[in-house]
């Protein structure tokens, strides 16, 4: 059957819901009939074998869920979408537990319930008569290995990451801390033709810029103190393979150029050598800054950002896409315990309310270091939640303390607790006192970060949250 004979069923007691949403699936030029309950809907009689039920969840007589366990009673399943007027964690676990495609909340424009659709028609496509895979199954899969969800955020990045993988273009990929940004790094990569050749990994922001070259393209033997043999760089090592450049917005702007070579003309020199070294890596890019804002304050090169951005990916928060919280959850308590050698009860439906409500500032990672603690915590196998409301970030708070380059030079006193005062005051001296020590200078083995033992970019991030800028007219008043 191809998409345009699929037929869709439409069940929903309000017929201006039931009216619209058959509006949007014949302007596609699929087929759809609608009922008005689930009785209905039972005793017609169809002369059409359905390819998608879009189900309303909250009916009178007979609900949702009753008529989709009714399906599965009378081995007549079915890919199901459901609708309803408002969120329930727990509702959306047993729908999708039982066989539901996805499980939209009211009110949703019409290319969201489209592109659903035609997710669960392709669900649908996968499996032939009997119940097996049909042979281009395997070629679709609708998972991706360590990714977990099923939300249409998730579905959508998904979908640009097998489009993009068998290719060799350049990809940058951008998220907020902790949304899992390597994961989907390593994803491009198995699923591409370079799955066989090595996955390099570089944190950026985690080398000190004065070896962050020789990382990046080695160096050859006496090309600087300490450099007793030659050594090759990342670049080399992932020839025929993949590098991932994390953290890409911590690049030192002196090094920018020298990338910028690298993915266009596909070569570069060792640092101290003269011969030219060849590359075949596919560069895949990420970070949580706002590239396109930095190369405004000129921060970061305008060439080398088109360069990187070739094709773009975003990954959502996990504020965007809660209705993964459930599957996270149960994935990784599962993940957790197996490590832990316990045997733990699921978490209970208060508990996935009490996840749901939280803002998750740190994202999947927080979720994950949330379930440890109560993994650890366990008694008699059950999983307690703690309380994480008082706990969510605000967005503005999120935005602070995620992308610090958009923060102002002083923070506004009404955000910053009269406790923390004092603290803050003492930072800030100490911090000015070792810039003047190091004469301003922030890099380097002699450096103010290197004297107060932390990364360049974080005391950046330090500086910008604590007002402090270098004095400009400073010498020139020097007599």
């Amino acid at each position: 059957m191809t998409l345009r004979e699929s037929v869709i069923y439409v069940v929903d007691d309000d017929v201006s819901a039931r009216e619209g949403i058959l509006g949007v699936i014949r302007s596609a030029g699929l087929r759809g009939y609608g009922f008005a309950s689930a009785p209905e809907f039972l005793a017609h009689p169809r002369e059409h074998q359905a390819s998608c039920l879009v189900l309303d969840v909250e009916m009178p007589e007979l609900s949702g869920l009753d008529l989709q366990q009714r399906l599965n009673a009378a081995n007549d399943a079915m890919p199901i979408v459901f609708l309803t007027g408002h969120a329930d964690v727990p509702m959306s676990v047993t729908a999708i537990k039982a066989g539901a495609v996805d499980f939209l909340t009211k009110p949703f424009d019409a290319e969201t319930l489209l592109d659903v659709i035609r997710h669960a028609l392709c669900e649908a496509g996968t499996r032939s008569i009997s119940g097996q895979p049909a042979p281009h199954a395997a070629a679709q899969p609708r998972e991706i290995e360590g990714i977990v969800g099923g939300s249409h955020g998730l579905h959508a990045v998904l979908r640009q990451v097998r489009t993009v993988a068998p290719t060799e273009t350049t990809v940058l990929i951008q998220g907020e801390t902790g949304t899992g940004k390597e994961r989907f790094a390593r994803a491009l990569h198995d699923l591409s033709t370079r799955k066989d050749g090595r996955f390099v990994k570089v944190n950026c922001a985690a080398i000190p810029a004065g070896l962050l070259e020789s990382e990046l393209m080695g160096h050859e033997k006496g090309a600087f103190t300490g450099a007793l043999a030659q050594r090759i760089g990342r670049f080399e090592l992932a020839h025929n393979g993949t590098i991932f450049l994390d953290e890409i917005g911590e690049l030192p702007i002196e090094l920018q150029p020298k990338l910028l070579r690298i993915l266009q003309e596909r070569e570069f020199e060792r640092l101290g050598g003269a011969r030219t070294v060849h590359t075949n890596a596919r560069v895949i890019a990420a970070t949580n800054r706002d590239l396109r804002s930095m190369t405004a304050l000129r921060t970061f090169r305008e060439d080398l950002y088109y360069r990187l951005n070739v094709f773009p990916i975003q990954i959502p928060p996990l504020r965007e896409r809660m209705q993964d919280i459930p599957l996270l959850a149960t994935h990784f308590v599962n993940l957790l315990a197996t490590r832990m050698g316990r045997e733990l009860n699921p978490i209970s439906a208060e508990g996935l309310r009490q996840l749901s409500r939280h803002h998750w500032p740190g994202n999947i990672r927080e979720l994950q270091n949330v379930l440890e603690r109560a993994v650890i915590l366990a008694e008699r196998g059950t999983i307690h939640i703690p309380n994480l409301v008082d706990q969510a970030a605000t967005p503005a708070v999120l935005q602070r303390f995620d992308e610090p380059e958009h923060q102002s030079s002083a923070p506004p006193a009404s955000e910053t607790a009269p406790a923390s005062d004092g603290l803050a005051e003492v930072t800030r001296v100490h911090i000015l006192r070792v810039l003047e020590e190091a004469d301003w200078v922030i890099a380097g083995p002699n450096g103010a970060a290197a004297r107060l033992d932390m990364k360049r970019s974080t005391l950046n991030f330090r500086m910008k949250k604590l007002g402090i800028t270098r004095p400009t007219t400073r010498r020139a008043e020097e007599p």
